[in-house]
């Protein structure tokens, strides 16, 4: 917001009119302990108003804050639960290999308590829900003039959301996924995995499994490896160890077992100031961390990977039981510390 203009006798700080009726119109009718935040979204649209945003920018600006608003209230009873987004060709049959993979999959992690999200279509996504059931299942739609259409399982839950815009639902497809796993596909799925990997590539996405999964003894994702060998990896436009953020394999089952491997011992992380917090299902004893500094030295702008017993007072009394691993992670090298995240959980 504006900063605040000072009475020219006294010196203090006192709120431009504009400022204080927007702090007095959330106070009346939108109450709430972010208020500072909702009130930097007012200013926003003063200042929209201000330099005359055209019609068709303000339709985007709105429809978009309208349908994250709805997911977000969608999603939110389900915040405890792991997810896992599942993509794939909507024109993949039912009697076909990859359909069948990819029920099988939905199944199996409907056993171990995770829920699913898809596009909410037929093929992959349907083979999704359909191996989750309706009641782990959420849809995440898009408006299409052509082919998709809401699959018979999902359709008319209250974990359906429609959206108008690509990039509002592909926000929550991995804002809401402790998981991301592509069966065979078109653009599509190409576009979804190439954006988890750069996500997870870059820090813009928190460390989590991307698993790629082929119909048994298929080679869809064997030829797409090759490819990404040979000229990413060969081109130097990536390194090797970003290979380590994905994980191909033909069998369900071993898909299963890679996505919680990944949560063994890693529950979550974020960043506090300059530092990299790990949480933690269970503790590392002394001997594995003195291991962790010495394997992992390359990822820290200085000091130690260190234990802390307690949250830091900036992460709000979150998961206050969990213990923690601090340390000045550089921000560069992600399929480096995926390789620390899978040395934390082999302890």
């Amino acid at each position: 917001m504006k900063s605040p203009q000072r009475n020219a006798q006294t010196g203090e700080e006192q709120p431009s009119p504009r400022d204080g009726a927007i702090r007095d119109f959330l106070a009346r009718f939108a109450p709430s302990p972010d208020a500072e935040l909702l009130a930097e979204m007012m200013v926003t649209i003063c200042r929209l108003a201000n330099e005359k945003c055209g019609r068709g920018e303000l339709k985007i600006l709105n429809t978009a804050l309208k349908e994250l608003r709805y997911a977000f209230k969608t999603f939110a009873p389900y915040s405890d639960i792991r997810k896992v987004s599942i993509f794939g060709s909507s024109r993949t049959l039912e009697h076909e290999a990859e359909y069948q993979q990819a029920q099988r999959f939905a199944a199996r992690m409907r056993e171990h308590n995770w829920m699913v999200i898809t596009g909410a279509g037929d093929g992959i996504m349907r083979a999704g829900h359909g191996g989750a059931g309706r009641d782990k299942s959420f849809g995440v739609a898009i408006r299409l003039p052509f082919e998709q259409s809401t699959n018979d399982i999902i359709a008319e839950d209250h974990k359906l959301v429609n959206f108008k815009y690509f990039f509002t639902r592909k926000l929550m497809f991995i804002k809401e996924a402790s998981a991301v796993v592509l069966f065979p596909g078109g653009f599509g799925t190409q576009d979804e995995g190439f954006e988890a990997l750069t996500l997870v590539q870059t820090g813009k996405a928190p460390p989590l499994p991307i698993v790629l999964v082929d119909a048994p003894g298929g080679s869809y994702w064997q030829r797409w490896e090759e490819y990404v060998r040979r000229e990413l990896l060969g081109g130097r436009m990536i390194d090797a160890e970003d290979l380590k953020l994905c994980f191909i394999t033909d069998d369900a089952e071993a898909a299963v077992a890679e996505i919680l491997r990944f949560y063994r011992r890693y529950h979550s992380s974020r960043y506090v100031g300059d530092d990299l917090l790990i949480r933690l299902n269970s503790p590392l004893n002394s001997r594995t961390l003195d291991r962790l500094n010495g394997e992992f030295t390359d990822l820290l702008v200085n000091g130690r990977i260190e234990v802390l017993s307690v949250p830091l007072p900036e992460e709000n009394g979150a998961y206050p039981e969990l213990p923690r691993l601090k340390l000045a992670f550089n921000r560069r090298r992600f399929g480096r510390l995926r390789m620390l995240v899978d040395a934390i959980n082999e302890a």
